[in-house]
């Protein structure tokens, strides 16, 4: 019995997840390799004679090569002489095929060393593509890492049996990492090339926040409360608008928790960015109204098949309803897919009341719009 292969290939497979079966086939694969290799000489063509049996319970082999029973031998590799075929079997004659047993010894340095690279390479690839299944199901989704090297661009984070790059794209401005530190990543995908396996992640994408909260609130987990959109700005603010497919579920408050414990969990992963959460409205007047929160709105004219509306406020809540450097205006745009134009009752007025009648250049207003559905950080309802 070769204990020490099976001993070896034993712990090849619980080391690195690989099945003992596909092991098994990479070494027999490799000994066919190695005897063919040693029966041939320098310029000689490879004949593919040889065949290769393993014992995957003792690990022991045989490696046999079929060859011609000849008078005279030309091509070791193929030809056997009458002689000594009649040693293995008196009856064979010339022109006869047979079966021969190789040994071990005449695989040689060069041979062995062959066969070696075809196993570890069997094992690298198998490995690799046993790391990829196993991150590509955690694709969109979130994942705790520990941080390793922090340079002055990109960050590497060891996910298990992988590292990944945080670069300083995905990285939130201002959040400040040290090695050993804990750290919650998003998944935006997994590729696998002629290097490997390789992890994509992100802090910055709006999903973050979505998955943050689907494992914070158990009424999301259930389908009770269900997010419809996030609009976000990484390291600043967001926000997300929630709806109830339960009547007697409070959506907004299901998110925020009791006493604010759910909303403050997320916040505090998220190093303190703001969040809004807001109710949607099937009646974009009504949502629209709510994603500009906290300010109040006295009106609001909303027209669906344009995606634009207009928007009154207080004159004291103007620059609440627009935010700082337009902040909350923005990302209202973002979230409703709006354009939305907004005037305080002083504006309205000087115009003489009336918010449709005027062209846009004929008086000062404040206009925030952008295209929805290209808005950095804004996430379709059905984006996962």
């Amino acid at each position: 019995m070769n204990t020490e292969l099976m001993s070896a290939i034993e712990l090849i497979s619980k080391e690195k997840g690989i099945d003992k079966d596909y092991l098994l086939d990479a070494i027999e694969k490799s000994l066919n390799t190695a005897a063919q290799a040693a029966d041939t000489k320098p310029g000689e063509k490879k004949e593919n004679n040889v065949s290769v049996t393993l014992n995957r319970e003792t690990g022991d082999y045989k490696i046999l090569a079929e060859k011609e029973v000849v008078e005279e031998v030309y091509f070791p590799a193929t030809e056997i002489s009458l002689e000594k075929a009649r040693e293995i079997d008196s009856k064979v004659e010339v022109g006869d095929l047979i079966q021969v047993e190789l040994q071990s010894k005449e695989f040689g340095r060069i041979a062995a060393q062959n066969a070696k690279n075809v196993i570890l390479q069997a094992i690298r690839e198998k490995e690799r593509n046993a790391i990829y299944e196993e991150y590509k199901e955690k694709e969109g989704q979130i994942i705790t890492g520990i941080v390793q090297r922090v340079n002055t661009r990109n960050i590497s984070v060891n996910l298990g049996r992988i590292d990944a790059i945080l670069t300083e794209r995905e990285q939130v401005k201002g959040e400040v990492f040290q090695p050993t530190e804990r750290i919650k990543v998003y998944v935006q995908s997994v590729e696998n090339d002629n290097h490997g396996p390789r992890v994509i992640i992100s802090r910055t994408h709006p999903n973050l926040v979505r998955k943050l909260f689907e494992q914070e609130v158990s009424e999301i987990q259930d389908g009770s409360v269900e997010i419809v959109n996030i609009a976000r700005e990484p390291g600043s603010r967001t926000k997300m608008s929630v709806r109830s497919n339960d009547e007697n579920v409070d959506a907004v408050g299901a998110c925020v928790g009791h006493a604010g414990s759910r909303v403050n969990a997320v916040v505090t992963e998220l190093r303190g960015e703001k969040i809004d959460i807001i109710n949607w409205d099937e009646n974009p007047a009504n949502y629209i109204e709510n994603a500009l929160s906290p300010a109040k709105v006295v009106s609001v004219v909303a027209d669906a098949e344009s995606n634009k509306a207009e928007v009154v406020v207080p004159d004291f809540q103007l620059s609440l309803a627009i935010g700082k450097e337009g902040q909350n205006a923005r990302l209202a745009v973002k979230l409703t897919g709006f354009k939305i134009d907004i005037k305080s009752e002083a504006q309205v007025e000087e115009m003489g009341g009336s918010f449709g009648t005027y062209e846009e250049e004929e008086f000062d207003s404040i206009e925030i719009s952008e295209d929805f559905e290209d808005a950095e950080g804004a996430v379709p309802e059905s984006e996962e």
